[in-house]
């Protein structure tokens, strides 16, 4: 199976490849893509220069162009596309139908991936994008099962990527509007989920209350540690009790799922963690690469090695098991 890598940055980029990545995925300094914070991502020139730099020891780079253009501002986004092709990525990974067909009549030898942002969680959609698009591979949304990722193989010819380590949305991603709620700034349009510019802590007593947007998110007692208030990992009071109504503060470890997930027909593992730094790339990235080794050989896979660089300190295997309330 490939291992799909983040980047961030152009020193990510260097370091993901370098630690073993198959492929790297970054995206423009703009808010074509889901992941637009200050300081991040790239230029088309670091962009042309991180394909070369890939390129020469074997690896390759896919553009994320993965959120929904906004009306009378297409122009961004086809620039974007156009970019990312002069650059020689490997693969765009595109959300928006829109941007599909002009990617598609455009560019018709470059390879386009399904972004998670278009939810595409069934055979019918999949075949969709193959049959419109020539779409090549899907990154399934991260609310399937292995039962149900291996129903999907078994029908469609579509390369299937999944996530197997990182930050877990929990929601059909792109359908979302939580953190748009709160504020005012979209994931699916701006690229930005719960933004630090709208991030507040304050401390009182020893324990500490995190805001998004004016709202709190949540209230960490004495030595508690103090998660990002991300909105869907709050705590939330009911009628039932409070807690951890969406999902818990912690990051996927679907390491121990790898033998599952091959027999199921998987093409592609991808890591979340373009706002990560360096240390966290190379880690993850050579973990990895010693799992799918030790997969390869028929060794044991090492469990709970990555447990330090997860949120919280803490892993779950999410929808794969769905083992939530």
């Amino acid at each position: 199976m490939e291992l799909i890598c983040p980047a961030g940055t152009p020193s990510s980029l260097r370091t993901a490849v370098d630690a073993g990545a198959d492929a790297v995925y970054c995206g423009f300094r703009n808010e074509t893509n889901a992941r637009n914070f200050p300081g991040l991502n790239f230029s088309p020139e670091e962009l042309a220069e991180g394909v070369a730099y890939a390129h020469r020891r074997g690896a390759k780079v896919l553009v994320a162009i993965n959120t929904f253009p906004r009306a009378g501002a297409i122009g961004l986004w086809h620039q974007a596309v156009d970019d990312a092709v002069k650059a020689g990525a490997a693969a765009l990974i595109l959300c928006d139908i829109g941007l599909m067909a002009y990617a598609a009549e455009r560019y018709p030898g470059t390879r386009l991936h399904v972004s998670v942002q278009a939810a595409a969680a069934n055979v019918d959609a999949i075949r969709f994008y193959m049959e419109r698009f020539n779409a090549k591979r899907v990154v399934l949304p991260r609310v399937l099962s292995v039962p149900e990722i291996a129903a999907i193989t078994r029908d469609t010819a579509c390369e299937v990527e999944v996530f197997v380590f990182g930050g877990l949305c929990v929601m059909a991603e792109g359908r979302c509007s939580l953190s748009s709620y709160a504020t005012g700034l979209s994931p699916n349009m701006n690229g930005v989920c719960s933004p630090a510019s709208h991030v507040d802590y304050e401390e009182r007593d020893g324990a500490v209350t995190s805001r998004l947007g004016g709202f709190t998110i949540n209230k960490f007692g004495k030595g508690e540690p103090a998660a990002y208030p991300t909105l869907c990992k709050g705590r939330f009071r009911t009628e039932l009790s409070t807690g951890y109504i969406f999902e818990d503060p912690v990051s996927l470890d679907a390491a121990t799922l790898l033998p599952g997930l091959r027999d199921a027909g998987v093409t592609a593992l991808k890591i979340e963690g373009r706002q990560r730094s360096r240390a966290y790339i190379e880690n993850v990235v050579r973990s990895f690469c010693e799992a799918l080794s030790a997969l390869d050989e028929g060794r044991p896979i090492p469990a709970g090695m990555l447990r330090p660089l997860s949120e919280g300190q803490s892993n779950t295997l999410g929808a794969y098991r769905k083992t939530w309330r």
